[in-house]
């Protein structure tokens, strides 16, 4: 039985998000899938049992189970030493780019990913396009901000890069945007991350549980 076990699927980029974390870290841990699309996570049982936030990941140790993938990631580090920041200012660093991650950059990119993708219809064009400037404007800042170094802290990869590699990997035809065309600097840090030992795309790393179905949007005519 994996020490760590993480209650997640395959289309969660907050629980890739762990999941290539300890992967790279070369923890010992199993993924535990969850049925989203059927309604797992709004089950009043899973929450009283897993989660009373209703959301993946959860990662459970020792019986003990956490949720919210920063924090999560904060304590892997703290009791792993792995990717860990050092020192006051690398951790204030880390701290601050993981809640610009969640709050913005991981925010919008996944908020635009299920609108274009994954509701059963498809939205308003003028949602879309709100989305998608948002993502634009958080995705300028990390492209520029890794323009002049190879991980987001700096010369090595920390928890933050497993952080914002959350949705990064899904397919362009999910996301609605081609980051090699449109963010050289991000891409190249995507590619830096791939190259890590135990670097595997979310699908496979999380070959579980339960997303909405892809919505094929028609190309134009």
């Amino acid at each position: 039985m994996a020490h760590y076990k993480l209650h997640c699927n395959g289309g969660s980029g907050n629980s890739y998000k762990l999941a290539l974390y300890l992967n790279c870290a070369g923890l010992d841990w199993e993924p535990v899938g969850v049925d989203f699309a059927g309604g797992q996570t709004r089950d009043p049982n899973w929450r009283a049992g897993t989660n009373a936030m209703g959301e993946v990941p959860v990662l459970e140790v020792n019986g003990k189970k956490m949720s919210q993938s920063g924090a999560i990631l904060i304590w892997l580090a703290e009791t792993t030493g792995k990717f860990a920041p050092v020192g006051p200012d690398e951790r204030f660093e880390a701290l601050r780019w993981i809640l610009f991650d969640n709050h913005k950059f991981t925010n919008n990119y996944a908020m635009h990913r299920f609108q274009n993708s994954l509701t059963a219809e498809p939205v308003h064009p003028a949602i879309l396009s709100f989305l998608r400037s948002r993502v634009e404007a958080s995705c300028s800042i990390v492209d520029k901000h890794l323009m002049d170094r190879p991980f987001v802290l700096g010369d090595r990869p920390t928890i933050v890069d497993f952080s914002m590699a959350g949705y990064v990997y899904y397919p362009s035809e999910e996301t609605g945007f081609d980051i090699e065309a449109d963010f050289p600097g991000l891409h190249a840090w995507r590619k830096r991350i791939a190259g890590l030992p135990g670097w595997k795309p979310p699908y496979e790393l999380m070959p579980v549980g339960s997303s909405p179905p892809v919505r094929v949007t028609p190309p134009a005519s």
